[in-house]
């Protein structure tokens, strides 16, 4: 499977708690974190619900 770097690039405050768990559930805790996961389709439905937060890039 291909990588993906994900990035918090938008704070989760005043977000419903159903995208704030989201983004937990994705590794992502503070402002400007990243991660480095597999691009499943499980990943990527998660990052479709909320990817007005994440910058995402290909590696």
């Amino acid at each position: 499977m291909a990588q993906i770097q994900i990035k918090l690039v938008r704070s989760v405050i005043d977000r419903p708690e159903r995208q704030k768990r989201t983004v937990q559930a994705l590794g992502l805790g503070k402002m400007n974190s990243t991660r480095t996961v597999e691009n499943t389709s499980e990943i990527a439905g998660m990052i479709k619900a909320v990817q007005h937060l994440l910058e995402v890039t290909e590696l």
